[in-house]
């Protein structure tokens, strides 16, 4: 038998660094310098001129870790590249202090590197609506009600308000912490609903709920009009599908009422998004499109502590992209704000276990799972009270 067994570790966070450290009995200053270095990082930068790149390539070497390049980058024959650095989180901070210093715009760049790794390494705890805080320290579970006749999955069963009002609470009693109400359809090929319409499906539902519902309630709209009325009624939070692209007064009326929102990424309307699913680099230009969308909330005026963000699972994706927007699923955390995710019965489930939408649930399941354990704070579903422990359980999991 060998006497000197060797055994893997998976080290992803901080969390598992000191558990491995205080397992074998290192004290807490060799904790604390040894931990960031159990930690490896890669980190993207875009559209970076070669004098930068070539810095931040020596740097890192003499750091011991690297930098990958364009070719043609060292002699600078190329305009402009990308970086991937690759390093342990303690490799990573050094190369910020020693590109305060430097010149060519670095230590600006610096700055920026410093917040991306503080974002990896310290999540949100809470996340504030226009009337409470809610807490992160668990997911949330966000109840999808479609006061819809189009839907595809529930369309036409809570169209009537004494219908919508009956399954809002019987989502609340199953463990929701927020009812998303929504009275326009954005499943693929549906058509927008005139402003006025959507308002008389949701406020009847709305201004029933208000003041007795437990958790919060949500309304999925991108029309700023919609929001309003909704606003009024009792709403708190907005969950924009077009992260305030398709209606530009949209940021404004969430920062004046002080709601949650929550940004998410789509091309295209609900009527056209599924004719163009085809990107060069699909992380990338969603990650591109959300900073976009972060942006135009900042200049509103709305503060981080108010922002989810939704990378839009089925919305302008194929199956292929919905199940890397999953697998890859960690990089949207980058961004220091409540990730959520809303797989809930969508199609691509289909596409893999060739099911119906009313018989996507272990699906389904499968998917939150995964999304917890990747980092989503908020899980938007059909299912509350199976999803509730699904989520419950990876969360359990992960938190060890």
């Amino acid at each position: 038998m060998n006497a000197f067994p060797a055994r893997l570790l998976q080290i992803t966070s901080h969390a598992d660094a000191e558990r491995e450290l205080l397992r074998i009995g290192v004290d807490p200053s060799g904790i604390a310098s040894m931990g960031p270095k159990m930690v490896s990082r890669c980190i993207h930068l875009t559209g970076l001129q070669c004098r930068q790149a070539n810095v931040l390539k020596q740097e890192m070497l003499a750091l011991g870790g690297d930098a990958a390049v364009a070719r043609g980058s060292v002699a600078c024959s190329i305009d402009s590249t990308d970086v991937i650095l690759i390093g342990t989180e303690k490799q990573l901070a050094k190369l910020c202090s020693k590109l305060a210093p430097q010149p060519f715009g670095l230590p600006a760049l610096a700055g920026l590197l410093l917040n991306a790794l503080a974002h990896f390494t310290i999540t949100p705890t809470v996340w504030r609506t226009s009337r409470r805080e809610l807490a992160l320290t668990r997911p949330l579970i966000m109840g999808i009600l479609n006061v819809t006749p189009d839907s595809f999955s529930d369309g036409n069963r809570f169209l009537e308000p004494h219908q919508a009002v009956e399954r809002a609470r019987q989502m609340a009693a199953e463990g929701a912490d927020i009812i998303d109400i929504g009275g326009e359809s954005t499943r693929p090929g549906a058509s927008a609903v005139p402003a006025k319409e959507e308002i008389e499906r949701i406020i009847p539902v709305i201004s029933a709920l208000s003041e007795t519902l437990p958790c919060a309630i949500s309304v999925d709209t991108w029309k700023s009009q919609v929001a309003t009325e909704a606003l009024a009624a009792g709403v708190e939070i907005i969950n924009d599908i077009s992260g305030f692209t398709f209606d530009n007064t949209m940021a404004d009326v969430a920062a004046r009422s002080a709601a949650g929102v929550i940004l998410m990424h789509t091309r295209g309307t609900p009527a056209t998004m599924q004719q163009d699913t085809n990107y060069r680099d699909l992380v990338g230009e969603i990650i591109q499109s959300l900073r976009s969308s972060l942006q135009i909330a900042a200049d509103a005026g709305i503060q981080r502590d108010r922002i989810a963000i939704d990378p839009g699972i089925g919305f302008s994706k194929n199956a292929a992209g919905n199940l890397e927007i999953l697998r890859r699923l960690r990089e949207f955390t980058g961004f220091g704000v409540p990730l959520m995710i809303g797989t809930s019965r969508k199609s691509f489930i289909s596409t893999v276990l060739d099911r119906t939408a009313d018989d996507r649930l272990y699906g389904t399941a499968a998917t939150v799972a995964l999304a917890v354990a990747n980092g989503a704070a908020i899980l938007r579903v059909h299912d509350v009270r199976a999803m509730r422990d699904v989520a419950d359980m990876a969360h359990a999991i992960m938190a060890g």
